[in-house]
């Protein structure tokens, strides 16, 4: 989490001396810096081989530098002693220098740092205590950096403690003493072969979120290099099995602790039964061994296996070399490999009729023909042939099929109940002879220059259309750089390409807001957390609501329908390593100013979406454009089908971002605040409850029933109960001139008068 890459494990055991150092520059490839971070005490390994696979022998495969952490909490002279003899024990081990850790008083400090003066070992840093850093730790150890909500604060407090404390540049200084090492990089192409058709990726769901939170780094690329598409799924919250599953994995982590929401999660449950019984082959180690049990701690689980599972008092720690006792779907009868286990939970019975292993004599799992479950962690890396074997069996694996996953939070439904809410729009609200508060485009007419452009641009269709002047004027308009933007076909396509852009692990849609990314993203496959704004907040943003894992975050500004502009310090405070933050500002022109646009801004992971069709009243004409980051830009820019952007789309854009347009810019922002002053003092005069808006709309509470009430009434206003997280109490109202304000507020009063209630 704190570099932005993942973390791997180095262990001859379960790799094999051979493949330590290809693995070590395989992982550190791109970086100039490796730090490999030591298991228990420096000798210690594997019982009775003399400290194999311990923390020593790695360095001596690697030729690494080794920089002692001590915890001197409550140590003074014996630091220097106990450095001493780590740095002489064992001759191929180079101990650099020394970091004390837990360090308490200066004046006890002073005396440690003098005994190790004596040992000619250099203090590279001290570490005062700081209860701000301690880190809870749980039966199994440590509590994983993905489980703790404040675990990017954690890591920037320790970067700060390690910035005044350390003395970096020595560090560094050790690190460059490291020899080179003459060796070819761990390639996973070179380990497995892609089988099957190259124009089909099967999906092989791999299970994540905060109860799944180990597998080894390699596991996926050796599965993504033999031909299969890896898209992880949380069975936390996720309704079902990603689409197109044709393989499962189920890694480590801690579903104890998790017990009861995972058995709340009966709809991922019941998908994953059907997924196993139609035969998608399923590899389940330790935590997915647990998963599939009938039972953990009194908690239904999936029931696959015959077997319950329960926390129990000793740890079991250790490192077997196993035997396979079987043919199955990972192995053939007889082959050995090795692994490691470490849990405190027990499952009985031990073993299925058709045992997974032999370890120490004793069979020990479940296997079959489609299934392979056990305590035992085996890395991949050091026994590609089981990912080989994996691969194989999900090519010719059916595709399971899943329904639809439900709307990420429910919400209050009127009784005629709409087929999709996410992709419900203002526009099928309006009809013949209502009165339009629905829609947000301008209630005006088009500007001469624009209405000749669009003219002019009919004489183009007999061409291809060429997107480039209008991304030559979008980067004019906005003070950036080509390749810093990109023309769309509205903003929705631009949600659409954002949805496809990667295998989102956790996208996170701000809501209420405009439901198309949502839509989108669900029409990709992902599974979308929603968060909340609440309107006794004012539906105000607070960015620590945001997850620390999600790794998309899509936010309106001005929102739609609330109107709230957020503040541009709580959009960037969004921002973290390994997340894409995208604003939506499709309303931005009718913000006097632009106030809050980040569309100028040349910040990493930032992509900003505007739109052109409601502010020039042109919705029939798709036009938009993202702006962000060169390699998200191209990113989307590859994945945009060819012609997307027609030619009068074309000519709008540069029609309506060039200086020409400027003067009428600020004309319709100044005309649609004064109109939306006389909706909002109306409203306020009537002490109907509203949310203050920098949009040209104003979402309201007028009351249930009140949306029906006024269409009969030949008003149409947009219901609100679409959005996740608003009932039916609330509509939105489009903004327009005063006069037709004025007839909307006839009908409201007369449907106030009737139905005192609202």
């Amino acid at each position: 989490m704190a570099t932005g890459r993942p973390g791997r494990n180095l262990d001859p055991h379960l790799v094999g001396e051979e493949r330590l150092v290809p693995m070590l520059l395989h992982g550190a490839s791109g970086a100039d810096i490796a730090v490999i971070e030591g298991v228990m005490g420096l000798y210690d390994g594997r019982l009775g081989t003399d400290g194999f696979a311990s923390t020593a022998h790695v360095a001596t495969l690697t030729r690494t530098p080794v920089v002692l952490v001590i915890d001197v909490a409550k140590l003074s002279r014996s630091a220097g002693a106990i450095a001493l003899g780590m740095a002489t024990f064992d001759a191929g081990v180079r101990v650099a220098g020394v970091v004390l850790n837990q360090a308490g008083s200066d004046r006890n400090t002073a005396e440690i740092i003098g005994s190790l003066e004596q040992t000619g070992l250099p203090v590279l840093g001290v570490m005062p205590r700081d209860v701000r850093l301690s880190t809870p730790s749980r039966h199994l150890g440590l509590v994983p950096a993905a489980e703790r909500d404040g675990s990017i604060r954690m890591i920037e407090q320790l970067g700060e403690q390690v910035a005044r404390h350390l003395d970096l540049d020595a560090i560094l200084e050790v690190a460059r003493s490291a020899p080179h090492l003459d060796a070819e990089s761990w390639s996973p192409a070179r380990e497995v072969m892609s089988v099957g058709a190259s124009d089909h990726r099967p999906v092989v769901a791999m299970a994540g979120g905060r109860a799944f939170t180990f597998r080894y780094a390699e596991t996926e690329e050796l599965l993504t290099a033999a031909g299969c598409e890896v898209v992880t799924f949380d069975p936390l919250v996720d309704p079902a099995l990603p689409a197109g599953t044709q393989g499962i994995y189920l890694g480590g982590g801690f579903p104890e602790v998790y017990a009861a929401e995972l058995a709340a999660n009966r709809g991922l449950l019941d998908d994953l039964r059907s997924a196993v019984a139609a035969g998608i082959p399923t590899v389940a180690e330790c935590a997915g061994l647990l998963y599939l049990a009938e039972s953990l701690d009194g908690a239904p689980m999936a029931g696959i296996l015959p077997a319950t599972a329960a926390m129990a008092g000793r740890l079991v720690l250790r490192y077997p070399a196993s035997v396979a006792a079987t043919d199955s779907l990972l192995t053939k009868a007889g082959e050995e490999v090795t692994g490691h286990e470490f849990h405190r939970t027990r499952t009985s019975p031990a073993a299925g009729e058709s045992a997974a292993w032999a370890i120490d004599h004793e069979p020990v799992g479940y296997a079959s023909g489609n299934l392979h479950a056990s305590y035992l962690h085996v890395h991949w890396a050091g026994h590609p042939q089981l990912a080989q074997r994996f691969a194989d069996a999900v090519y010719a694996a059916p595709m399971h099929v899943v329904s639809p996953a439900p709307p990420a939070v429910p919400v209050t439904r009127p009784r005629d109940r709409v087929a999709d809410p996410l992709r419900h729009h203002g526009d099928v609200e309006t009809g013949e002879g209502l009165l339009d508060f629905a829609v947000n485009v301008y209630d005006g007419g088009r500007p001469a220059w624009l209405e000749r452009a669009l003219r002019e641009s009919l004489t183009a269709a007999a061409a291809y259309p060429d997107a480039e002047p209008a991304r030559a004027a979008i980067a004019q308009r906005h003070g950036r750089e080509l390749e810093e933007v990109l023309p769309t076909a509205g903003a929705a396509e631009a949600f659409t390409l954002i949805a496809q852009l990667r295998p989102w692990r956790r996208p996170v849609v701000v809501h209420p807001q405009f439901t198309e990314p949502h839509a989108a993203l669900e029409q990709a496959g992902h599974t979308v957390t929603t968060v909340l704004c609440r309107p006794e907040n004012g539906f105000a943003l607070d960015p620590d609501a945001i997850p620390d894992d999600a790794d998309l975050v899509v936010i309106g500004n001005p929102t739609n329908p609330t109107g709230v502009l957020h503040l541009e310090d709580t959009l960037r405070r969004l921002r973290r390593r390994g997340r894409l933050v995208v604003v939506d500002e499709a309303f931005m022109d009718a913000v006097p100013g632009e106030t809050g646009s980040l569309a100028r801004e040349r910040l990493r992971d930032l992509v900003v979406v505007r739109s052109l069709t409601k502010h020039w009243s042109i919705p029939g004409i798709r036009a938009g454009y993202v702006v962000g980051d060169r390699a998200h830009v191209r990113w989307l820019a590859d994945r945009q089908t060819p012609w997307s952007v027609s030619a009068p789309a074309i000519a709008a854009t540069i029609a309506c971002t060039s200086r020409t347009a400027t003067p009428e810019v600020r004309e319709r922002a100044a005309t649609l605040a004064r109109w939306r002053d006389f909706l909002e003092g109306g409203l306020r005069g009537r002490g109907i409850d509203y949310a203050p808006s920098a949009a040209p709309f104003v979402l309201a509470r007028l009351g249930r029933g009140a949306h029906a009430a006024l269409r009969e009434r030949g008003v149409a206003v947009r219901r609100a109960d679409t959005f996740p997280g608003l009932d039916s109490t609330w509509v939105r109202i489009a903004v327009r001139p005063p006069g037709m304000t004025n007839q909307f507020f006839t009908a409201l009063d007369a449907v106030r008068l009737l139905q005192p209630t609202l």
